[in-house]
Order: structure tokens, then C-alpha cells, then sequence
């Protein structure tokens, strides 16, 4: 059964995250992705490591944990689009491509002929995609933008972290680049957006997208707290502005997650502490009165949840319908038996004859669901197969180019 986008082609000029992020997305779907790397390096985050993946032989490849994250069901073609023989070879897969997306600084593929006003006047139907710290546009648009800096300027690292006056206090990220991932996320929709708008009108357009765009606006509550009051919400550690209990909390062996939405869940959760008369106290019986009283449910309920082990509070606020959970490692993660059930971890063939383990996409879907068909490429892997397949080259053509540095 074909991928929803089976029918698309995917001209992938983007490298590191957000863009080859929203790239493996719509290959996932089904999309053709022909990603184009520089010659020799490729793909920055292929030198990010380690890790690296082994080879059938137990060694290092060229290729860091780190790509294989992002480059799922593309193919890697090497081209120079420095040199003008380079940029008529992009500009050729461009008039057959539905989607470009790229994210260099601003103006950066001009000076190429790959900029959207030079590639639309090839393909009107090609949708642009454009991913920048900043945007096309403002006081910031030249400056390059990267996560951890977003993390900071958009807001992020304000509320992140332990409340101040506590030890470790002070601005922290979170573990993993969420405003990139954000951004392919936005990517993708806007591009799919963008498909969806051709099919009345027949035109492609320009998406331009921006790091601190997405990182402001996915601050979702804790944006609208700050409109709303005028107050700018502070670092509180795990707990959240809005919702007690909603936290970790200590157990007999580490900590567990509580997140109480609503106040019969929290009625269920005094009676499995025993403590069913905090569900009619003043202090505590509605979540208003206990985000009013937070430190005090904290002290309370603390007092009592390090009596259990983690495993046993789960034995019984389970079964109550109390939202709870461990703080697992990924090691637990990936031994959970949910996640074995949804298959969350896939295993793909690479093509240095190891095997490589990924992620699954968590998309799933009835008629045309997310195919597997390739691992993460290595670097110019299909240069050839795609110049032939694509762009009519013959064995001739292609070698000489090679030889001529441009592939």
C-alpha cells in the first residue's frame, strides 16, 4: 500500500535538524526525499559524534547517532552547488520536485540561483520551505540562530529549571533540541498546508520559518499566563503554574510522576494515601485552593509518598485512576511493555552492512500507514541512481562530473 505522500517529491537541502527533521517526516509518509550534501563532509551532524554506528564488523562508520535521527527514507546525492555545474544539476531536480526545503542564512542560496524567486520562475508549483534563527524578516534575520541560543532568547530557559533559591537553581535547556523538532513539526504542516492550497489554486508558495517564531509561540499556557497577567511565570521545577498535584514527588527507592487534572482524580488520590479528609479540606479540595497552597500539599503529600517504593505507589493509584508514572531512563523506556507493544524501536538494514535501530514514527495511520523503506543513507549513496533515474545522466556524464569535483 503507497505512503499518503507517495505521489510528492522532496528536494531536501537542509542539514542538522529542523529541516531534515520535517524531510524524514514526509518520507515517512510516503514522499520521495532526495537529500543533496556537500561532497566529502555531507551533512554536519554526520561528524556529530560519538556515538557512532557500528559496522557489520563491530567498527565506527563515518555516521553519528545523531544523523540517523533525522534522515530516515531519504536518498543522499553529493553536490557541489558552489560550482555552476552544481547549481544546474539542483536547479534540474528543483523543476521536478514539489517541495524544497532549505535552511541556510538568509539570502545564502541567491548567490546560487536556488533562491525561491530563481526556482519558482523554473517550477511554479514548488513549494519553498525556508528554515532561520530568526526569519526573512526583522532586526535579527542575518544573525544565525541555533537551539540552545532559541532555548534562551525565546523564553524556554526562563521556566525551565529549579525555582530560585534552590539549589541548582538558574537557567536550564531541556535535554534534547525541542525547538528544532518543533520547527520540522511546523515545517511539515505548513508544507502539507501548502499541497493542500496547490491542488485548488495549481501554485506553490514561499513558507518562511523561524526558530524563535516557533519557540515563542509552543510556550502555549505559559505564554497566555504572561499576556494574561502581565507576569512573566519564573522557573518552578517540575511542578506546573497552573495544575497541583502535577509534579514528582520522593518515593521509598527515587520518584514518581503524579498529574492530577481534575479534582476527583485528587479525591481518588487522598483516599489511596490515606488521607481521604484532604479531598474536603479548604487547603487542598480544589485545585485552586491547592495551586494556592502548593508547598504545603508538597510537604504533606511528601511525608507520606516516601513510605513506598515507586513500583507499590503505582500497584495502587493505578487501579484508584490516578494519572502516575516512573522517572525512566531510556533503557526503561525501551524495555517498557508499551513501548515493545507499540513498537517503538525499529531495526532497519544500513548500508554498511550493519543493522541500524531507530525510532519509530508515532503516526499511525488506517489507509496508508508510515513506511520503513530505507535506512539513513550513507553519503552519496544514490548519487548516481538519482542523476540517471531523475535527471537522464548517463554512467559518462556522472563520472566526469565526479572527476570534475562538482559530485
Amino acid at each position: 500500500m503507497a505512503g499518503a505522500l507517495s505521489h510528492i517529491r522532496v528536494l531536501d537541502l537542509s542539514r542538522v535538524l529542523a529541516g531534515p527533521w520535517a524531510g524524514q517526516l514526509l518520507g515517512d509518509l510516503g514522499a520521495e526525499v532526495v537529500k543533496v550534501e556537500r561532497p566529502g563532509s555531507g551533512d554536519d551532524t554526520r561528524s556529530w559524534g560519538p556515538p557512532f554506528l557500528k559496522d557489520a564488523d563491530g567498527q565506527d562508520t563515518r555516521d553519528a547517532a545523531y544523523f540517523l535521527c533525522a534522515n530516515r527514507n531519504k536518498q543522499s546525492v553529493t553536490i557541489d552547488f558552489t560550482k555552476p555545474e552544481g547549481q544546474a544539476l539542483v536547479t534540474a531536480l528543483a523543476r521536478s520536485s514539489d517541495i524544497l526545503i532549505e535552511n541556510f542564512k538568509v539570502g545564502g542560496l541567491a548567490q546560487y540561483g536556488l533562491d525561491y524567486e530563481t526556482l519558482r520562475a523554473e517550477n511554479p508549483r514548488l513549494i519553498y520551505c525556508s528554515i532561520t534563527g530568526f526569519g526573512q524578516t526583522g532586526p535579527y534575520a542575518e544573525r544565525a540562530g541555533y537551539d540552545f541560543l532559541i532555548q534562551g532568547m525565546g523564553g524556554l530557559m526562563s521556566i525551565t529549571g529549579r525555582r530560585d533559591g534552590e539549589p541548582g537553581a538558574g537557567p536550564q535547556k531541556v535535554g534534547v533540541a525541542v525547538t528544532d523538532i518543533l520547527t520540522g513539526l511546523y515545517a511539515s504542516n505548513a508544507i502539507l498546508a501548502a499541497l493542500a492550497h496547490r491542488e485548488v489554486s495549481g501554485l506553490g508558495q514561499y513558507i518562511d520559518l523561524a526558530l524563535l517564531d516557533v519557540q515563542v509561540a509552543s510556550l502555549a499556557n505559559q505564554t497566555m499566563n504572561y499576556l494574561t497577567t502581565g507576569q512573566s511565570p519564573v522557573r518552578m521545577g517540575n511542578a506546573h503554574p497552573n495544575i497541583v498535584p502535577y509534579q514528582d514527588y520522593p518515593t521509598a527507592d527515587g520518584a514518581m510522576i503524579l498529574a492530577v487534572g481534575n479534582d476527583g482524580q485528587f479525591a481518588r488520590l487522598a483516599t489511596a494515601a490515606g488521607h481521604a479528609e484532604w479531598a474536603a479540606s479548604p487547603l487542598f479540595a480544589t485545585n485552586q485552593a491547592r495551586v494556592a497552597n502548593r508547598d504545603a500539599f508538597a510537604a504533606a503529600f511528601s511525608a507520606v509518598s516516601v513510605t513506598r517504593t515507586t513500583k507499590a505507589w503505582m500497584a495502587v493509584l493505578e487501579p484508584a485512576g490516578v494519572p502516575c508514572g516512573p522517572v525512566n531512563t531510556l533503557a526503561e523506556v525501551f524495555a517498557d511493555p508499551q513501548v515493545v507493544a507499540r513498537g517503538l524501536a525499529v531495526r532497519m538494514p544500513h548500508g554498511s552492512g550493519a543493522e541500524a535501530r531507530l525510532v519509530a514514527n508515532p503516526i499511525r495511520m488506517s489507509e496508508t500507514p508510515v513506511e520503513y523503506r530505507t535506512a539513513p543513507p550513507l553519503l552519496g549513496e544514490h548519487t548516481r541512481r538519482v542523476l540517471t533515474d531523475r535527471l537522464g545522466l548517463d554512467d559518462a556524464e556522472i563520472t566526469a562530473l565526479a572527476d570534475r569535483g562538482v559530485l
